[in-house]
């Protein structure tokens, strides 16, 4: 199944207490439990932005997956490849 990668400006997601991170979340999987065709794997918190990584049968789904949440998604990307250090043949 393809892979995204989600951009979300977030102004101050980079100080998020606890608390703020439970909460995003909780309702990140409360969607999510009427989406299992949608899995989000991980996000990446910097000062203003997140960027996610999520697993779903095509985009379409992903930006339904933020609308219900109420979340931005100012840019979703497909993965095209992933590499790492072992891409080198080393």
């Amino acid at each position: 199944m393809p892979k995204y990668i989600i951009e979300r400006t977030v102004p101050g997601a980079g100080q998020w207490t606890e608390d703020e991170v439970r909460e995003i979340s909780a309702k990140s999987n409360e969607v999510l439990d009427d989406m299992p065709e949608v899995q989000w794997q991980e996000s990446y918190v910097v000062d203003d932005k997140l960027y996610c990584v999520y697993v779903a049968p095509d985009q379409d789904r992903v930006i339904e997956h933020a609308r219900r949440g109420g979340f931005p998604a100012d840019k979703v990307s497909e993965v095209r490849r992933i590499i790492d250090p072992t891409s080198s043949g080393r």
